[in-house]
């Protein structure tokens, strides 16, 4: 009888799975595990995390007390305006070199991360910079003064009105 119970219980036990089929098991079980985290992260996907930005094109009105080349920065915007005898005109902030955001200062603009400097009308001083601040599309309407940031004109290009 005592064989009898052996024999049931070792026919009752699982067999022992062989290696290769282990392994393959697992490389199964990581396949499908990679698919479903893909999924999940698609999932994801359709959410916005992007950031409104401002407007390239925007409106400005100068200071009455804006005194002939003296600059205006407008709140939140990386141009400086000018106003002369002979216009209006912009100028964008934004280095040459890197892309940091240069600072007015008494001859000109400097970039204060790797020391660009620029005179009062844009053009490169002191390097590393390689290119002049471009000067940017500006037009009058009344007494709003209207910026494009995304078309650039030539140097000493004004708006007069």
């Amino acid at each position: 009888m005592k064989d009898d119970h052996t024999t049931v219980l070792a026919r009752l036990a699982p067999e022992p799975v062989p290696r290769r089929d282990f392994l393959g098991l697992s490389a199964l079980g990581a396949f499908v595990t990679a698919l479903f985290l893909a999924f999940l992260g698609i999932i994801r996907l359709p959410r916005v995390v992007v950031s409104a930005s401002p407007s390239r094109k925007f409106r400005v009105q100068l200071p009455e007390s804006l005194q002939p080349g003296e600059p205006f920065v407008p709140p939140g915007r990386n141009v400086v305006l000018f106003r002369d005898s002979e216009g209006v005109y912009a100028i964008s902030l934004v280095c040459t070199h890197l892309g940091c955001i240069v600072k007015p200062s008494p001859n000109g603009f400097e970039c204060p991360c790797h020391g660009s400097r620029f005179a009062p009308d844009g053009h490169v001083i002191g390097g590393p910079a390689p290119k002049p601040l471009p000067w940017l599309a500006v037009s009058l309407e009344g007494n709003e003064v209207w910026v494009d940031g995304n078309v650039t004109v030539q140097p000493g290009t004004k708006a007069r009105g």
